[in-house]
Order: C-alpha cells, then sequence, then structure tokens
C-alpha cells in the first residue's frame, strides 16, 4: 500500500514483476535505458500499441516524455528522481481489468502526442505541459475497479471522507500528492513555491475534471469559449486542460481497432465486476454495467455519440491540428461508431 495513504475500496494492489524494495536496481535499469528513433516517433501517434511493451520498458517510455519534452532540466529535476517517482506511482495502481497502470500510460501517451502535434509546450508554456504530463500519469492511482456510484451506493470510506463529491478522483489527486511528498520521488523539489502552487492548483483540478460525472458541464463551458478561445487567457487555458486530459482519458476508440478492442473488453470486465458485486451488495446497479443486460454495441453507441464525438469535435475548433492524426480522432470515432450502430440495430442517434 502507498504510504500514509487508505486503499480505496475493492483494489487489488498489482503485483510487480520486480519488488518495490528493489527500488535502486529498478531506477538504474530505467534511467540507463535508451529509446530507439523508432520507437521516439511512434510514441507520439495514436496508432502506437501499447500492448508489446513490458513494465520496464513503459517506466522507460514515461521517463522519454518527460526527457524529450526539456521537462528536466527546465524544472531542476533530477533524472534519478523521476525514476524513482514513476516506479511509486506504478506501485500505487491496482491489478484490476481497466484502471491500471498501462491505463495511466495510454492516457499520457495521448497527451504527449498531442503536446507533439499541436505544440502545446509554445501556446501554453512548459509548466501546463509539466502539469498535463504529472496528471495523466496520476489521474487514476490506487482506482479499486469499482466507480464513484458504487462508492457512493455503497457508502465506503472514500465517499465518506469526500462527502460523495468526486471521491474516487478526489483519493487520485490525495495519492499523487502523498507520493510527491516522499523527499526522493518529489520531482517538484526544486521549483519555486509560486510555481508549486500552481502545480498543485493545476494538477487537482485535471484529475477531478476525469469525473465523467461533469462532463457535460465541462463540455458546455468550454463550448462558450471556443468562438473568442485566447491562450493568453489563463481561465480558457485551465478549460482547455480539463478538456485536454479528458480526450486523452477517453481516446481508445480514437485508436485502431486491433489496439481498442482489447481495452473495451478490460473495461467491460470490470462493468461487469462492479454490477456482479453491486448485486451481491444488494445495491442499486448500474444499468450499463450489467452482463445480463448490457452489449458491447449498444454501450458503445452512446458513449461514441454522445461523449466522444462532441468532445473530439469541440476541441478539434481549437486545435485544428488534432484533425490530421492518422484519418483524424472524430473520423475514425466516427466510422466505429457507425459500425456499432449496424451491429446493435439501434436507431441511429446524432452525428455530427
Amino acid at each position: 500500500m502507498c504510504p500514509g495513504v487508505v486503499q480505496a475500496s475493492g483494489g487489488m494492489r498489482r503485483q510487480w514483476r520486480v519488488s518495490p524494495y528493489l527500488w535502486a536496481h529498478v531506477t538504474h535499469r530505467t534511467c540507463d535505458g535508451v529509446v530507439e528513433a523508432e520507437t521516439q516517433e511512434l510514441l507520439r501517434l495514436p496508432s502506437v500499441n501499447s500492448w508489446v511493451w513490458e513494465e520496464s520498458e513503459i517506466l522507460l517510455l514515461l521517463q522519454h516524455m518527460y526527457t524529450d519534452l526539456g521537462l528536466l532540466s527546465k524544472f531542476g529535476t533530477e533524472i534519478e528522481m523521476l525514476c524513482y517517482f514513476l516506479c511509486r506511482v506504478n506501485h500505487c495502481y491496482n491489478q484490476v481489468p481497466f484502471h491500471n497502470f498501462e491505463h495511466a500510460f495510454c492516457v499520457t501517451q495521448m497527451m504527449y502526442g498531442m503536446v507533439w502535434r499541436c505544440g502545446l509546450q509554445e501556446r501554453l508554456g512548459d509548466l501546463d505541459v509539466l502539469i498535463l504530463l504529472t496528471s495523466c500519469i496520476c489521474h487514476d492511482l490506487d482506482h479499486p475497479g469499482f466507480n464513484n456510484i458504487y462508492q457512493i451506493n455503497a457508502k465506503t470510506e472514500l465517499a465518506l471522507r469526500y462527502n460523495d463529491i468526486s471521491p474516487l478522483e478526489n483519493h487520485h489527486c490525495s495519492v499523487a500528492f502523498t507520493v510527491l511528498e516522499q523527499h526522493e520521488c518529489n520531482i517538484f523539489r526544486n521549483v519555486s513555491a509560486e510555481d508549486y502552487k500552481k502545480i498543485r492548483e493545476g494538477m487537482i483540478r485535471c484529475i477531478l475534471a476525469t469525473d465523467m460525472a461533469r462532463h457535460n458541464e465541462i463540455l458546455s463551458d468550454f463550448k462558450e469559449i471556443i468562438e473568442e478561445f485566447d491562450f493568453k487567457n489563463r481561465a480558457h487555458v485551465n478549460l482547455l486542460s480539463m478538456v485536454l486530459i479528458k480526450v486523452a482519458d477517453i481516446s481508445n476508440e480514437a485508436r485502431p481497432l486491433d489496439i481498442a478492442q482489447p481495452w473495451l473488453e478490460c473495461l467491460m470486465q470490470e462493468f461487469f465486476n462492479q454490477s456482479d458485486l453491486e448485486k451481491l451488495e444488494g445495491l442499486p446497479v448500474s444499468p450499463f454495467m450489467d452482463r445480463d443486460k448490457v452489449t458491447k454495441p449498444s454501450s458503445q453507441c452512446s458513449f461514441i455519440g454522445f461523449v466522444l464525438l462532441p468532445l473530439f469535435e469541440a476541441l478539434g475548433k481549437v486545435l485544428p491540428e488534432l484533425e490530421g492524426v492518422g484519418s483524424g480522432f472524430i473520423t475514425q470515432s466516427a466510422a466505429r461508431f457507425m459500425i456499432w450502430r449496424i451491429h446493435s440495430k439501434l436507431p441511429q442517434i446524432f452525428i455530427a
């Protein structure tokens, strides 16, 4: 268990291939690794296949993202400290079907690709990019595999602690900063007090934005500023950051089918695990998680049509460069949506 942190209800601590007590060895091996040029290029694309890498390789690739963007030198972070941080974060993820360390890597990789594709360092600045990348890595820390609805209905310790307000997302933030409080893991150790305050505020804002209960609110607020969006307006940038991490978080359906499909299987398994537990405990069963009622086509039709496409389309109006990635996030998602709709035999719903 992460030091000083109460583990979220229902989670199973992930099993390391390397014991966390051998951090020094893991850190040395990770820091000394080299990412080949071809892999460096692939890492910037949404078509990258995350399923082919081992845990130690994922740690090295995350390290590469920070060094490639020049974030270590700009914020006085030692490479060994980054390695300790990444290893500790890895250990704080649970062995659950979907919301695990590999998912965190996929989200971070998508953000990294958008940073490069859209020139976000030049548009937002290094500090905001540091916040976005680190928020992605930490955004599901200690996720138990059971969502906020379960936490609230089951009256778990997290729900009671956070008064039913985004209990998981608040917990992810708490775990992240508990890790960062450890001297050897504090990658922000050498930033100014003013910058640290901005980092903490930014990470909390981004991670809390991943609560899907806030989806409509955030998207509606973002749509209101699209026509007048100004990268020099802090309120606008804050909203953009929230939308960016939301897009990265749900971007699996924008990836090639052979990469996206296994992730959907993992997500459905996590949903079914929750509905099984809800039935066992006599709690309300989330209808989109019930293995006796939900199908992949029906669930994906609603998700892609009402959640994914509108979010990607809104972001594309501020960052049109995203439409040039492969066939474009929106085009790929729309095509996937049509496939699911045909298979589900559901009536056609809105496609922008």
